[in-house]
This record gives C-alpha cells, sequence and structure tokens, in this order.
C-alpha cells in the first residue's frame, strides 16, 4: 500500500530558527513522529531567512526548480528554492528564497524595526512561492498541513487556484492556528494577495489583517483545523461553520493529530 503523504508548510521549523517558539518546535517534531511511527511519506517547506547558516544545515539550491518570478504589487520577485535533509531524520526541507525580501539576519522582525513593513509582501511570496514549487516538483501531497498566519492565504489560493491540477485536486488541507500576531501586517495585503481566482471580493474578508481574520480566512478554505492555542472565539466560529477541528494545545499529543489526519483525509478506492 502507498504510504500517505504529507507536506507541512510552516514559517519556523527547528533547528534553522535560533528561537525555540511553539510553532517551531511542532513543525520540527511532528512531520518526523508521522514519517517514523505512522510511516507517512512528509516533506517540509519554509522560508529560507538570513539567519539560516546554509554550510552548517548543508543547503544546496535546486536549480531545476529555482528561476520562476512571483509578481507581487507589479513588482518582479525572483524565487530561488533550497533544499537540505533535517538533521537527524529522514525529510527533507525546502527553502523559499529571494534576495530582497529574506536576506535579512532575523525573522520577522529586529531590534531597530519590530515587526518588517515589508512582512505582508513576504508572507504572499512565501505562499505563492510554495505553491508554484510543488506544483512544479511533482510530488503529489494528499495530506497539506499549513502551520501558523505566514501560510494563511494558502488554503484558498489551493481550493481556488490549483482545485484542478493534478498534483492539488484530491489533496485535503489542514491549518493549524498557534498564537497572535507579532506586530501589524499593512492593510494592503488584501490588495497585494489577489491572484487568479482569488478576488477582491473573497480578500474582503482580511481587509483589516489581524491574526483572528487571518485565521478565520484560512479555516473557511481548509479541510480540517488543528486548535493549537486556546482561543473561545475561533472555537465558537468552527462549530458555527460546521469545520472540523481537533483541540492540540500542548504541542506533545501527536497521535492524536494524526487521528485527525486519517479523519479527514480518505484514500480514493479504485474500482477494479
Amino acid at each position: 500500500m502507498q504510504k500517505v503523504k504529507v507536506l507541512y508548510i510552516s514559517q519556523e521549523i527547528l533547528p534553522y530558527n535560533k528561537v525555540e517558539t511553539q510553532i517551531a518546535k511542532v513543525t520540527r517534531e511532528l512531520p518526523q513522529h508521522v514519517n517514523e511511527t505512522h510511516e507517512k511519506d512528509v516533506r517540509l517547506f519554509m522560508p529560507k531567512y538570513g539567519s539560516i547558516n546554509e554550510r552548517r544545515y548543508q543547503l544546496h539550491e535546486v536549480i531545476r526548480l529555482s528561476g520562476m518570478n512571483m509578481v507581487i504589487d507589479d513588482v518582479d520577485y525572483p524565487l530561488i528554492i533550497k533544499v537540505a535533509s533535517v538533521p537527524d531524520a529522514k525529510m527533507q526541507v525546502y527553502f523559499m528564497d529571494n534576495e530582497e525580501l529574506f536576506t535579512r539576519k532575523s525573522v520577522f522582525g529586529d531590534e531597530s524595526t519590530p515587526f518588517f513593513a515589508d512582512n505582508h509582501t513576504r508572507m504572499v511570496f512565501f505562499c505563492r512561492s510554495v505553491l508554484e514549487t510543488i506544483n512544479k516538483l511533482g510530488w503529489v501531497p494528499d495530506i497539506i498541513h499549513c502551520n501558523g498566519w505566514m501560510t494563511s492565504l494558502i488554503p484558498a489560493y489551493i481550493k481556488k487556484n490549483y482545485a484542478e491540477e493534478s498534483v492539488f485536486k484530491n489533496a485535503k488541507i489542514v491549518f493549524s492556528t498557534y498564537n497572535a500576531l507579532e506586530g501589524e501586517l499593512d492593510t494592503s495585503l488584501s490588495k497585494i494577495s489577489e491572484y487568479g481566482n482569488v478576488s477582491s471580493e473573497m480578500l474582503s474578508e482580511i481587509s483589516e489583517p489581524n491574526w483572528e481574520n487571518l485565521t478565520k480566512y484560512a479555516a473557511k478554505y481548509s479541510d480540517g483545523v488543528v486548535l493549537s492555542c486556546n482561543n473561545n472565539v475561533m472555537e465558537d466560529y468552527l462549530n458555527k461553520n460546521n469545520i472540523p477541528f481537533v483541540k492540540e494545545t500542548t504541542g506533545e499529543d501527536f497521535d492524536k493529530i494524526n487521528t485527525f489526519y486519517d479523519s479527514v483525509y480518505v484514500p480514493l478506492t479504485v474500482e477494479v
């Protein structure tokens, strides 16, 4: 029987982030657990921040995948794709890079600028780059697990722009919520996020791009949600809209999340 393929998309993953945040820890440990204990085939995607030591972690560019341009708000952003093996695990992680957006030696802000003014552009670039790369890679995921606010555009992009693509058409999307935004995203996010069938009308829901609106927007287009933080407003929203979810706020019960995967994804059967 073919292994179920799980794609993890995260804004932070250990050990590539210097700070051990909840999301960085979970998206390092959960994929390995799912891969080794439940024998699923996993791959990971994250931004290539300038703080990542390429020599230490043996990153190398994937020439056949690089070379695409993401046009955001009429500006061309060349995409560079790098790959590495996760230390002490049989997993590959792909890094989305751009010299203008991701060379700075920090994640979302630094001492002089606590939250970068272009984080909204970096977010759009990352989301679109991941999907274009997967489409080109040809690795067909069964489950796509998006982690954190930076990935919150991906469910709608998949459902509205890639639903008929062979790589995505049978995939189920899971979105994990975490803690609130570290700062304020520019309100032009909804404008620059327009892409294909993702229209300005759809994006009006995130015209005020705060944590709650982004999370609801992601959940709306997902097949299931992992509540990784205690939030009654979000729980009420999921119940009201009949969106399947599981509560896992400790970041430790990985078997519970794997069981949730199995409930969301039902493999297609071929009649003989």
